[in-house]
């Protein structure tokens, strides 16, 4: 898709209490015996440096952190006395009922955490309708979308369960799909849709973005700047808003170290390690979209149009503090929705990396290989035997339930306060129950080692490296020993060993290109304030605690991944059918 400067700008902007599923506890593969292993030794490990580089300029999305616990003050750790972080308010934020009767407008509905997020609130709330904006040709179309990836979802499994044959009037009464495209003129709304959703609307979800790491910048600007702040302009324009809510990604903090604050970002500031580079200009979106529009008309061809515009959008993250194009495209849309918003009420969610759901509604519950999931996998075939990577990091993930109930409960916090604020919230775990990768391929080791994806694979503790080429060259070995073990005797031609040859190839730039993408966050060297939603939690009553958890602390790592997120995985993506490795 190419850039039109209509498409970019129309017009132009100047910049200045329900039961959790049976199946909940069901969930438990792992023997008590494994699970109370907790001292199994652990393997030589190269000892390496907290300091990492890009390789060929690539990374990837999700994150991990450094633990910074000491280096917060006292007004980001919470008082002294431990005993006032049991406080609970008697009558808590009043989720349900802020959700009474409230019209919600989400877009990215049929994602990961639209989709959960619309979920939760028909299970829990006594919400009004909830407004699907579906990309589609027409409403029969939207339809047939909302059937088959929202409704049919295993995700609505509990819904079902309560609703019995009631649960498709329940759910096309409460879900109403509308025609539209955020990266569309007035969202691709038809006059008719658009005046309802003016007169009905109380909250505005959204929620919808290009993840693409690498995308072509001008794709990734129309989707993650261009289009919410169309869906600002309309929210605007909706008689009784109360609140928009903006899904965005911690990692729109860029390249800072350190201790990374629950704050708005500026409007044309970096996020470049140093403080202050006179060499380098500030970030002028408006420039940016006219840059990537240069290139579109410049490229010969559309495969050079493509190469040129990722190579740039990479180029441009770079040189302006972040790690990739679509942390900066992210960044750019936060900077745009502040500056546009005017009296309407803002919350920015800011996740880490979103994984599958801790509890509801369906423990491990995932949609795509996505994440760290392809990293999972491949160790667990056998094909990943080192990682590129700090093992001392902090990892960040979140599972997707805890994302959403954050979500749910921040609106309902920040919309009764009827002020015209912008306030963000980081949804994170390595602030109070970090992880470390040493720990994360500790369990992946525990759990593999006695039931590997491939049968008769053995699987070796993973090694860690701090320069790539010794990891390539280490990896590549260990592949060929591990084929050379399989007997492979060619015919007269050689026909078998070169298939043998070009599979170890294959396998070896496989794991390459997964380290490539996760560099940065194996070397992170950052954390993320929480103090906001640490602040929801104390707020809420003890029947909103139990009905929206959001309280990382109750994550046991070991579990929720040899119990709830590689069977989640097994089930949802190896026995499913997204394509999970070579």
């Amino acid at each position: 898709m190419l850039m039109t400067q209509s498409s970019l700008f129309s017009p132009p902007i100047h910049f200045s209490p329900k039961k959790i599923c049976n199946e909940t506890k069901k969930i438990a593969l792992f023997s008590d015996s494994l699970r109370e292993n907790k001292s199994l030794p652990s393997s030589s490990r190269k000892k390496i440096g907290k300091t990492g580089v890009l390789y060929n300029g690539y990374s990837y999305f999700t994150s991990p952190c450094h633990p910074l616990q000491l280096d917060l003050p006292n007004y980001f750790q919470g008082t002294d006395n431990d005993d006032e972080d049991d406080d609970v308010s008697d009558d808590g934020i009043g989720i349900v009922d802020f959700f009474q009767g409230k019209n919600i407008l989400i877009t990215g509905a049929t994602g990961l955490l639209g989709k959960v997020i619309v979920e939760k609130i028909l299970r829990s709330t006594p919400v009004g309708k909830i407004y699907l904006l579906i990309k589609a040709k027409d409403k029969e179309a939207a339809f047939e979308r909302l059937t088959n990836e929202i409704i049919d979802s295993d995700l609505f499994k509990c819904l079902k369960e309560e609703h019995g044959e009631s649960y498709e009037a329940f759910v096309r009464e409460k879900l109403i799909p509308v025609v539209g495209d955020i990266c569309e003129p007035n969202m691709g709304l038809d006059s008719d849709s658009a005046d309802a959703l003016r007169k009905d609307v109380h909250v505005v979800i959204q929620s919808a973005a290009s993840t693409t790491l690498n995308e072509r910048y001008d794709v990734l600007i129309e989707a993650n700047v261009t289009a919410p702040q169309r869906v600002m302009r309309f929210a605007k324009t909706c008689k009784n808003i109360k609140l928009f809510a903006q899904i965005s990604t911690a990692y729109v903090n860029g390249r800072r170290e350190g201790v990374m604050l629950e704050e708005p970002l500026i409007m044309g500031d970096n996020r470049r390690k140093e403080d202050f580079d006179a060499n380098i200009p500030r970030l002028d979106i408006s420039d940016e979209i006219n840059l990537a529009l240069k290139s579109c008309s410049a490229a010969a061809s559309d495969y050079d149009v493509t190469k040129d515009l990722k190579k740039l959008g990479q180029e441009r993250a770079t040189l302006f503090g972040w790690y990739n194009t679509y942390h900066l495209t992210k960044a750019m849309g936060e900077m745009v929705l502040n500056e546009i918003r005017g009296d309407v009420p803002v919350l920015i969610i800011r996740p880490t990396v979103i994984e599958s759901s801790f509890k509801e509604p369906v423990p491990g519950w995932i949609q795509g290989n996505r994440m760290f999931d392809p990293v999972i996998i491949s160790y667990g075939k056998g094909q990943l035997p080192a990682f590129f990577g700090n093992p001392e990091v902090t990892m960040d993930i979140i599972p997707v339930d805890m994302v959403a109930n954050t979500t749910i409960a921040a609106i309902a916090k920040e919309a009764n306060k009827n002020k015209p604020q912008l306030n963000v919230y980081h949804v994170a775990s390595s602030d109070r129950n970090p992880l470390k990768f040493t720990d994360f391929f500790e369990y992946l080791y525990e759990y593999f080692n006695s039931s590997p994806l491939v049968e008769s694979q053995n699987i070796s503790r993973i090694e860690y490296f701090s320069n790539f080429n010794d990891f390539s060259e280490y990896t590549r070995g260990k592949i060929s020993r591990q084929l050379e073990t399989n007997n492979v005797v060619g015919d007269e031609h050689g026909n078998i060993i070169r298939k043998a040859q070009n599979k170890c190839r294959a396998r070896v730039a496989y794991a390459q290109q997964l380290c490539k993408m996760y560099e940065f966050i194996g070397f992170f060297n950052a954390r993320f304030d929480t103090g906001n939603t640490e602040k929801l939690v104390k707020e809420m009553s003890n029947e909103e605690r139990i009905n929206f958890e959001v309280d990382v602390m109750n994550i046991d790592w070991r579990k929720y991944f040899q119990e709830i997120h590689i069977p989640g995985v097994k089930k949802h993506i190896i026995n499913g059918t997204t394509r999970a490795s070579i």
